[in-house]
């Protein structure tokens, strides 16, 4: 089983799939943006490390979004605090 990449920027695909009005599919976007299903699902399962600019820019313009719409920096895990607050 595949577990989501341990990264500090992930990608919002999914979130902006979900959000998307009218409803659309990966498999429509990727008919749309011509960028592969295969690419598609990966990001939005976040178990892809990069994409180019061009993949961005090619879903983004389909979404009706801007590119930095699809990635985000998740805010940094705090370890355990040890002593006094």
């Amino acid at each position: 089983m595949e577990s989501e990449l341990e990264m500090p920027t992930r990608f919002r695909l999914q979130e902006v799939l979900d959000a998307h009005d009218p409803v659309i599919s990966q498999r429509e976007l990727a008919s749309q943006s011509g960028v592969s299903p295969t690419t598609i699902n990966r990001m939005c399962r976040n178990l892809t490390a990069q994409v180019s600019l061009a993949t961005l820019d090619a879903l983004s313009s389909v979404l009706g979004v801007e590119p930095g719409e699809l990635i985000e920096r998740e805010p940094k895990k705090r370890g355990k605090t040890r002593g006094k607050l």
